[in-house]
């Protein structure tokens, strides 16, 4: 089974264009079921006979997931992972029957997106002044997130030449490696104009490392990965903000919510954001109208009477 996993990771790299989150996401979630398998059939992973694992095994593991306390959400990405691997060793002949057909998704909890107030993306964008390069990218990367709503993956992808300060845009490579632009605001043009300026005297910056064109660099040289981008975000929204979630998608879910209630199109924020489906994009009104809800009680004269 092992070695169909790297196939399998192969066939989403090559094939399928798959991005790295998604590849990385579906190696945890496939090798953690090899682990369980082969301890349930007291088998050796390395060569565990992926005939053996049947729709019982799948269905034991996920049970204990549910019992660890891993949310609905998770076990469903999970599940998601099983039924494309499963179907993809189906359909090249290496099982004879697929464990994972018809297998029941666990319906995701509804959560509304968090978001960060407006009064609290200022007082951030304020602690993120200064002269000093990393200041300056630091800053580059809190108004691109709010300027533009991009993911995590989609920041760190971006190279120079993808920026176009001139005509205020960005292009931006989302899930499959589809391109899109959006439009970039002002201050978002002012901030990575100042970091262009700075790049260079970035400790990690080398004119000899092999991601010479990433937009922003990490500390240690190279293009910035996830975790010190997660923890720039982190660090920034923890000084101004008291909401549980400081994540980078926060930000991103601060721009769709702001711009709805600012009277924003929905279709419109379904392409800014580069959802494939506008339904992904409808959670965003719940939250809008919450917002609706709060300005009515507060202003309309007979709202509790």
């Amino acid at each position: 089974m092992k070695e169909l996993i790297e196939k399998y990771l192969r066939y989403l790299s090559i094939e399928r264009n798959a991005s790295e989150h998604t590849i990385t996401s579906y190696n945890n979630d496939l090798n953690q079921l090899l682990r369980f398998a082969s301890a349930e059939l007291e088998a050796d992973a390395s060569s565990l006979d992926i005939n053996r694992i049947d729709r019982l095994t799948i269905r034991l593991w996920l049970g204990a997931l549910s019992e660890d306390g891993m949310t609905k959400t998770t076990i469903a990405r999970k599940v998601a992972s099983l039924r494309s691997f499963f179907k993809y060793c189906f359909k090249r002949g290496h099982i004879q029957k697929n464990p994972a057909h018809l297998l029941i998704v666990p319906k995701k909890e509804k959560r509304l997106p968090k978001t960060v107030l407006l009064e609290d993306i200022q007082r951030m964008m304020d602690l993120s002044e200064g002269d000093e390069p990393t200041i300056v990218q630091d800053r580059a990367i809190l108004e691109l997130f709010y300027s533009t709503g991009i993911r995590l993956s989609e920041l760190t992808d971006i190279n120079i030449r993808d920026i176009d300060l001139q005509n205020q845009q960005l292009i931006v490579r989302g899930k499959g490696n589809k391109e899109r632009i959006v439009p970039l605001g002002k201050p978002a043009v002012t901030a990575c104009s100042r970091h262009l300026k700075t790049r260079k005297e970035l400790p990690g910056y080398s004119d000899n490392s092999h991601d010479i064109n990433a937009l922003f660099i990490a500390p240690r040289g190279g293009r910035i990965n996830h975790r010190k981008i997660q923890r720039i975000i982190r660090n920034y929204i923890l000084r101004v903000s008291e909401i549980t979630q400081k994540s980078p998608h926060i930000l991103r879910h601060s721009f769709a919510t702001h711009m709805l209630d600012a009277g924003a199109d929905i279709r419109l924020i379904k392409e800014f954001l580069g959802h494939t489906n506008l339904s992904s994009t409808q959670v965003y009104t719940h939250t809008s109208v919450e917002h609706l809800k709060k300005v009515y009680t507060k202003a309309h004269p007979r709202a509790e009477l």
